[in-house]
C-alpha cells in the first residue's frame, strides 16, 4: 500500500515541503530579510533575493547557516553577532538576520496557521497503521509551533529539530547527524529507515546516512 521495500521499518520525515507547505513561508520570511538587509547596504539597485537563491543557499539548512551560506554567494561578509541580536535595528550581523527571519516567520503561522498537505497526511497516519516507526527531522527551530498548528505532532513518535541539533551540538543538513539521531531515535539502522525530503541539502545528508 505504501509503496516502500519489505525492510524499511522506519520513516523519517523533513517538515517544510514535505509535510507542511511551510517552505513558502520561509521563502517569504527570508526574501522580506534579505531584500531589506540589500537595500539598505545597495540602494534600489540592489539585487533582490529569488527563489533560486532560496533552493540553492538556504532550503533545507539551519537559520545561521543559510545566512552564511546566501551571504558567502554575495560575496558579503558579516560579523556573526550575539545571540540576541535583532535584525530590524543596529549594525547588521549574521545572527541578527537569522533572528529577523524567525520574527517573521513566527508572526506569518500566527496570522495565517499551517494546513499539512493532504497526501502526506494520508501517507503518514497509513505509515502509522502499518507499524512503521516515524520521525520528523527538520532544521526549523520552529518545527513543533508548526507540527502543532497543522495538528500532526501526535503522528509521530520523535522529532529531531533546530533545538535538539543546538543542544547535541549536530551539524545541520547537508550533513547527515540530525537523520542520524532521528534513527537513534526511533532505534533503527539508517539501513533500514527511508528519508523523505525537497531539499538538496536534505537529499545530500540521507544520502551520506547511508539511508
Amino acid at each position: 500500500m505504501l509503496g516502500l521495500p519489505d525492510d524499511i521499518t522506519a520513516l523519517l520525515f523533513d517538515l517544510d515541503g514535505v509535510l507542511t507547505p511551510t517552505a513558502k513561508i520561509h521563502f517569504k520570511a527570508w526574501k522580506q530579510t534579505f531584500d531589506e538587509f540589500l537595500k539598505e547596504r545597495d540602494g534600489d539597485s540592489f539585487k533582490e533575493f529569488t527563489q533560486d537563491d532560496y533552493n540553492e543557499y538556504v532550503d533545507g539548512m539551519s537559520r545561521f547557516d543559510g545566512v552564511r551560506t546566501f551571504l558567502k554567494s554575495r560575496d558579503i561578509e558579516l560579523p556573526e553577532g550575539a545571540d540576541d541580536d535583532e535584525g530590524s535595528s543596529g549594525e547588521p550581523t549574521v545572527h541578527g538576520l537569522g533572528n529577523r527571519k524567525n520574527d517573521l516567520v513566527l508572526e506569518l503561522i500566527q496570522r495565517d496557521g499551517v494546513e499539512p498537505y493532504p497526501g502526506s497526511l494520508k501517507f503518514v497516519k497509513a505509515a502509522k497503521e502499518a507499524g512503521l516507526a516515524r520521525a520528523v527531522v527538520s532544521a526549523s527551530a520552529n518545527c513543533r509551533p508548526v507540527l502543532r498548528s497543522a495538528g500532526i505532532e501526535d503522528l509521530f513518535d520523535a522529532i529531531i529539530d533546530g533545538k535538539v541539533a543546538d543542544e547535541q551540538h549536530l551539524q545541520g543538513k547537508p550533513h547527515p547527524d540530525t537523520y542520524l539521531a532521528g534513527a537513534r531515535a526511533l532505534d533503527v539502522d539508517p539501513s533500514v529507515a527511508a528519508v523523505f525530503e525537497d531539499a538538496t541539502a536534505g537529499v545530500q545528508a540521507g544520502h551520506d546516512g547511508h539511508f
